[in-house]
């Protein structure tokens, strides 16, 4: 018998507005759907020796095609940015209906971006769902909406998700957004952290910037909760003392031209230079060639862009809060900015360190250990486990077989 599995995420990676979460999903689903995987991992659990049939639900950005098979998983999008949600639960309740019992998918992951796809609504309730939670949105919804509709995703994300997903799993990605769900969700059910993987290359031929001219960088979505007023701060104070001083910010979002304006209107036009989408192999280059990798995020799930920063051995400096006090080994891979610190003098003691040619060598050598202990495959083999688990303590108990709570990384 085949697994029948389905990936539910709000975006697919190719999405103009995509990031970690969509990174995430499709690291999962293409190995799911990969035979020399998932093959013998499924066979061991009384599946067929095979990869598993995986369809990756989603909305559709504009050019996209309504279906398609990529690396062996069935894309379906449907929608936009709010209507996919309920069209994702229609497609499921139209696929239980014409497929029947035997037709139906085995397993689901209903990954939350604030507001999780509510899946058991329409799903058989033998079908086990691993809700991934990549981070807490309450604070986060009145910076993107109305009073109304902040106050309603946050009843969406706490009170009415914990009824739908109580005889379900979550799956979180690090050790901050477990304490998150626990305290501010107030999710009392069985939890399992899954760490995210990275898998990025050493580009060929870097060239260091020139000692006395420090090269910064930060990979990030240009939207309200990173925080980009930070970042120029951060460049105005220190580009007074150090002059020759960039700052490169790689990504692209809503707030693209808004901080085209104000890199403008602050003067820093040949000091923080805004790159927009760039390819993998120019963002890795960016990334390499830097003294550090900045982020002013206000909380993450984690932190993709310092742990790919770290296997290039270049550290960052991130603010203390959730998931990136996870990604960050303070003092070790780089620094974090406590309550209270002062932003450029803690990004200026970074610095004076890694002018001492043994302590840089040593950070980079800390940063490619730390990345090292994450890998895409051993995330979706640890994902891989818990839905075979789940689905043997089903078919032999009856119920659910979630192991122990709260299981961690890496």
């Amino acid at each position: 018998m085949d697994l029948r599995l389905a990936v539910v995420n709000w975006r697919d990676p190719w999405h103009p507005a995509a990031g970690g979460a969509e990174r995430y999903a499709w690291e999962l689903a293409r190995r799911f759907a990969d035979r020399g995987f998932a093959g013998q991992g499924f066979a061991d659990h009384g599946f067929a020796d095979h990869g598993a049939r995986v369809t990756y639900l989603t909305c559709r950005a504009r050019g996209q095609q309504r279906r398609e098979r990529v690396e062996d998983v069935e894309f379906v999008r449907l929608g936009g940015r709010f209507t996919v949600y309920p069209l994702v639960l229609l497609w499921l309740l139209a696929h239980r209906l014409r497929r029947g019992r035997n037709g139906s998918f085995d397993a689901v992951i209903d990954c939350q971006n604030g507001i999780p796809f509510f899946t058991p609504w329409v799903l058989a309730r033998r079908v086990p769902v691993f809700c991934v939670i990549h981070h807490v949105h309450d604070a986060q919804f009145d910076l993107y909406f109305p009073r109304w509709l902040a106050w309603l995703g946050r009843v969406l994300e706490g009170p009415v998700s914990r009824w739908t997903y109580r005889r379900h799993a979550l799956v979180v990605v690090s050790p901050s957004t477990l304490r998150a769900v626990r305290e501010r969700l107030g999710w009392t059910g069985p939890a399992h952290v899954v760490p995210n993987g990275t898998a990025i290359a050493e580009p060929a031929g870097v060239v260091p910037e020139p000692a006395g001219a420090p090269d910064l960088v930060c990979v990030t979505r240009l939207v309200p909760h990173k925080r980009l007023d930070l970042l120029l701060d951060l460049a105005q104070r220190l580009a007074r003392d150090r002059p020759g001083l960039r700052l490169h910010i790689v990504g692209d979002g809503p707030e693209a031209s808004s901080l085209a304006e104000r890199i403008t209107a602050r003067g820093l036009d040949g000091v923080v230079i805004a790159h927009g989408y760039v390819a993998e192999e120019i963002k890795a280059a960016l990334v390499a060639r830097a003294d550090l990798h900045l982020s002013t995020s206000q909380g993450e799930g984690w932190g993709l862009s310092v742990i790919e920063a770290a296997a290039l051995g270049v550290p960052t400096v991130a603010h203390d809060v959730d998931g990136l006090r996870d990604a960050v080994r303070d003092e070790v891979t780089g620094w974090l900015v406590h309550a209270g610190d002062d932003q450029a003098g803690v990004v200026e003691r970074a610095l004076k360190e890694l002018d001492d040619p043994a302590r840089r060598d040593e950070i980079a050598a800390a940063c490619r250990a730390w990345a090292g202990e994450f890998d895409w495959t051993r995330t979706a083999a640890k994902m891989r486990d818990l839905i075979t688990g789940d689905l043997n303590g089903r078919r032999d108990h009856g119920r659910p077989d979630h192991g122990h709570r709260d299981h961690r990384a890496p």
